[in-house]
């Protein structure tokens, strides 16, 4: 990965952020925590991998939807945040990030009595 890839990635994750926030608040969502764990722009600049993190995870598809149906109003929102910054915007492509649900199913593993590690 780049160094632009990389500054691109966090300028990206910072904006999106404050852009789903206010998002969320105006869908008037109540009871969970969405954040967003990761941006990753491929190397033509031309498509952004967005990793969201929803707790509790069981809303996590509900969350996934909303952002797939409110794709261009995101875009344009982020356009006008990123303009002097970048002349394209990206694609943005949605994905849940469920690496906390697999710490925690590792986890319980770990301390139930079938502990494969303690065999």
């Amino acid at each position: 990965m780049t160094n632009r890839q990389k500054k691109i990635n966090a300028l990206l994750l910072q904006d999106l952020a404050e852009i789903l926030h206010l998002f969320l608040r105006k869908e008037n969502i109540k009871n969970l925590i969405v954040s967003v764990t990761a941006v990753r722009v491929n190397t033509d600049l031309q498509v952004a991998k967005v990793y969201l993190s929803v707790f509790p995870f069981s809303d996590a598809n509900l969350i996934l939807a909303k952002m797939e149906e409110q794709r261009g109003a995101i875009k344009n929102r982020l356009a006008d945040r990123i303009r002097n910054q970048l002349r394209i915007v990206p694609n943005l492509l949605f994905f849940i990030d469920d690496s906390l649900q697999q710490i925690e199913r590792i986890d319980r593993s770990l301390q139930s009595p079938e502990n494969p590690l303690k065999s």
